[in-house]
């Protein structure tokens, strides 16, 4: 097998670390893997300065334009709360931006976002939700949500985007195509989610409609819609939403990404090895696994294992890896992330939690406003 096909398996694995430094065995099977990116998690971060060098060395075994991901949303998922200080949720400065008729506590939010991952070292933080604060959710999506209609999650990820672009930072879209009805959650089984293709159609894509040309990822979950052509399939190793929606109705061009592929809602359908050959015949660009190695190393294995039983998938795991490799050179070819002085990062600190108080105290809306 040639070291082509060992480059482009690995090529297609974004990947979670142990702890706060590279083990000796983390350094050898990154080493094979050669992935294109990693991912952390608040168990990998402790201060700035560590998360930059574990990111560095980590990033020096992986392919060239390397992801460096974090999920800061704001709110109850924001990895660097700890380390930094915490960034209220989306439904907080949705709230606000409504409250005051001004997109703009949106805009900062995804500017401090921004600020607060690149001064970690990242380059990508795996935000803006896009999912609809509906009923059915309100327990398991919590704060994440920004808003209930289609026209208000437009308007936040819009905005917020533009905060991330605005210091370079990728942002990616999730969770396609919609978690607003989903009454499960998808880290511990796999959600039937009944709504129709027309409600589907009419509010949940819509931001993946409107946004399509400002998203550089998509994350798409790992729920069903059996009353859809989907079926009882999880979105992400299918190839209804995410070729024929996703790529072919709504047009979408960018990165499209796995939710963690660890996670009950893909495990309980299709065991690993069947998971990740799945996604990547559905049309899955790139797949997340975000902490055992030896799943990491099945899922590798497996591709691989495919690749060489069958030409067809062997073709196209090499056209996958070309593809992605293009869109993340051009993604992070002038991505550079300065370390911040202490001054700096105490300044960017303080900044948040002005930013937090002046969100927290924004008086309820007698009426909500357009934005």
């Amino acid at each position: 097998m040639t070291a082509n096909l060992h480059h482009a398996a690995g090529s297609l694995l974004v990947v979670g670390l142990s702890g706060t430094e590279l083990t000796t065995l983390e350094r050898a099977w990154l080493k094979l893997v050669r992935p294109a990116g990693i991912i952390l998690f608040r168990r990998n971060i402790a201060d700035a300065a560590q998360t930059r060098a574990l990111l560095d060395e980590a990033a020096a075994f992986c392919a060239p334009h390397s992801f460096r991901c974090v999920d800061v949303e704001g709110g109850s998922v924001d990895r660097l709360r700890d380390a930094l200080a915490p960034i209220p949720s989306a439904q907080a400065v949705m709230r606000a931006a409504q409250n005051t008729g001004k997109t703009a506590p949106i805009r900062e939010q995804g500017e401090l976002v921004a600020r607060a991952v690149k001064a970690f070292g990242f380059n990508t933080t795996l935000a803006p939700v896009l999912d609809l604060a509906l009923p059915a959710s309100a327990k398991v999506m919590g704060t994440r949500a920004a808003a209930a209609t289609p026209q208000g999650v437009v308007d936040y990820g819009h905005n917020f985007l533009a905060g991330l672009a605005a210091h370079r930072v990728v942002g990616c879209g999730k969770h396609f195509p919609g978690l607003g009805g989903g009454t499960l959650d998808s880290h511990l089984e796999t959600p039937a989610i009944r709504r129709s293709t027309r409600e589907i159609n009419r509010e949940d894509l819509v931001p993946y409609r409107e946004l399509r040309n400002e998203l550089p990822m998509i994350m798409v979950n790992h729920a069903a819609y059996p009353d859809t052509p989907g079926g009882n399939r999880p979105a992400s190793a299918s190839p209804y939403w995410i070729t024929t929606v996703l790529r072919k109705r709504i047009g979408y061009r960018g990165i499209v990404f796995s939710d963690d592929l660890e996670m009950g809602g893909i495990l309980e359908f299709l065991p690993i090895e069947e998971a990740v050959i799945a996604a990547i015949r559905a049309g899955m660009d790139l797949l997340e696994i975000c902490h055992s190695p030896e799943l990491i190393l099945r899922a590798y294995g497996s591709l691989l294992a495919e690749a060489e039983k069958s030409k067809a998938f062997r073709s196209l795991l090499l056209t996958r890896s070309r593809e992605t490799s293009r869109k993340r050179s051009k993604l992070f070819a002038s991505y550079a992330s300065r370390a911040l002085t202490a001054k700096q990062f105490e300044s960017l600190r303080a900044r948040i939690l002005r930013f937090s108080e002046t969100v927290a105290k924004a008086p309820p809306a007698q009426e909500k406003k357009r934005i």
